[in-house]
C-alpha cells in the first residue's frame, strides 16, 4: 500500500559492530550521511556496562546493547538536503525520549529502499558516576557473579581459584555511568508510538498530496514485510508478500465497488485469522509459512469470487447486500474455495 510508514525495531547485542557497520563507506555502497549525538566512547562504556549488568543479574540469552530503528522514508525525500534531512529525525527522537541516537541515511543495493537506521540507548548517563565500595572482601566467579563465601573462591591453601576475583575491602566493587533501561523501550506499545511520530515528521515536510500515514490495526488489509540485507528468510518473505500483494488487490477491488469495511473485517477474520489460528494451534504454536500462503491465497481467490457475484447480481453497491444477503455470499465462497465453514458475525443495520 502506497503511503503507508514502515518502522521496523531490532535489539543489538553488538552496538560498536553494528555502528561501524550502518556508518561505514567501505561497507556502505550508498551511504548519504551519518548523523551522531554522542562519542563513540560513549557507546563503548554504554555496552560494557549493560555487559555487565546481564553477568551480575545471571540472566539467560543474550545481552542487548541498544536498540535499532530502521524507518522507510519517501522516495521524494531522497532530494532533500541528506545531512539536515537526518539531523532533524534524529533530534526530534532524541527530544522525545532523551536517549543518545547515532543514525546513517542510505539507500539499499539497487536503490529502490531510502531508509534511515537510527540506533539508540536505552539508558540516559548519569551526571556522575555512582560507585559502590566494599565493606569487606568480595569474591567473584569466572562468570563475573558474587560468592557469598570466602571458601566457595579459594582453595585448601588460600589461594584463589582459577578465574576467580578478589575485591579488597574499601575498594570500589560496582560502578555505574548509566541510569536504569527505560520501561517504554520493551513496551508493545513503543513502536507504534514511534510510527506515529515519525509519521508526523514525515508529513511535516511533505507536500498534502505525499502525505504518509500508518497501517492500521483494525483494517481489512495484510501489511507486507521489509526484506533486509541477508535476511535468511528473504525468499519466504518474498513468497509470504507476493500473496499479501494478491489479497490486498482484492481488498481495494472490494473497497472500489462500494463494500463496507466492517464487512470486509469481518470476512478476512473468517478467511484468514481463524484459519492461520486453528493452524498455528494444531501445530503445537508453530506458524508454518506454506500453510499460511496457503491460506492467503485461497482467500483472496474467495474474495474475488465474493467480488464477482456481487457485481453479477446488479446491486451495484454492497450497502443493499449487507446482512443475510451478504452472509450468503461470504458462506458460498468459504466452503467453494476454502472448504471453511463459514460462521457468520456480520451484522445487519
Amino acid at each position: 500500500m502506497k503511503g503507508v510508514v514502515f518502522v521496523e525495531q531490532k535489539k543489538l547485542n553488538n552496538v560498536a559492530g553494528r555502528i561501524n557497520y550502518i556508518s561505514s563507506e567501505a561497507r556502505q555502497e550508498n551511504l548519504y550521511s551519518v548523523y551522531e549525538t554522542a562519542t563513540r566512547e560513549f557507546w563503548r562504556e554504554l555496552a560494557k556496562e549493560n555487559q555487565e549488568d546481564f553477568a551480575r543479574n545471571g540472566t539467560s540469552g543474550q545481552c542487548i546493547e541498544a536498540r535499532e530503528l530502521i524507518i522507510a522514508l519517501p522516495k521524494s525525500m531522497f532530494y532533500y538536503d541528506h545531512d539536515e534531512l537526518l539531523k532533524f529525525f534524529v533530534e526530534k527522537f532524541k527530544e522525545k525520549y532523551s536517549v543518545e541516537c547515532i543514525a546513517a541515511l542510505h539507500h539499499n543495493k539497487r536503490r529502490t529502499n531510502f531508509h534511515i537506521h537510527l540506533i539508540y540507548s536505552e539508558r540516559e548517563k548519569l551526571p556522575e558516576p555512582v560507585q559502590k565500595i566494599a565493606t569487606r572482601d568480595r569474591y567473584y566467579a569466572p562468570d563475573g557473579s558474587h560468592i557469598r563465601t570466602k571458601k566457595e573462591a579459594v582453595d585448601e591453601n588460600g589461594k584463589l581459584l582459577l578465574g576467580y576475583k578478589k575485591i579488597l575491602k574499601g575498594m570500589v566493587y560496582e560502578e555505574h555511568l548509566f541510569e536504569k533501561k527505560k520501561p517504554i523501550f520493551k513496551s508493545l506499545a513503543f513502536l507504534d508510538e514511534a510510527k506515529g511520530l515519525f509519521t508526523e515528521l514525515m508529513n511535516s515536510q511533505l507536500s498534502e498530496r505525499e502525505q504518509m500515514h500508518v497501517f492500521p490495526k483494525n483494517s481489512p488489509y495484510i501489511p507486507t514485510k521489509k526484506i533486509g540485507k541477508n535476511n535468511p528468510k528473504a525468499k519466504e518473505i518474498q513468497e509470504n508478500n507476493k500473496v499479501k500483494d494478491e489479497w490486498n488487490k482484492q481488498v481495494r477491488r472490494a473497497v472500489t465497488s462500494g463494500a463496507e469495511k466492517e464487512s470486509l473485517i469481518e470476512i478476512k477474520r473468517q478467511l484468514i485469522i481463524v484459519p492461520v489460528s486453528a493452524s498455528i494451534k494444531h501445530s503445537n504454536g508453530t506458524k508454518d509459512p506454506i500453510t499460511f500462503r496457503n491460506i492467503v491465497a485461497r482467500a483472496a481467490s474467495a474474495l474475488s469470487y465474493i467480488i464477482k457475484e456481487v457485481e453479477y447480481a446488479g446491486h451495484g453497491s454492497w450497502v443493499k447486500v449487507w446482512g443475510e444477503a451478504l452472509d450468503k455470499l461470504v458462506e458460498a465462497a468459504v466452503e467453494r474455495v476454502t472448504g471453511v465453514k463459514y460462521q457468520s458475525k456480520v451484522r445487519g443495520r
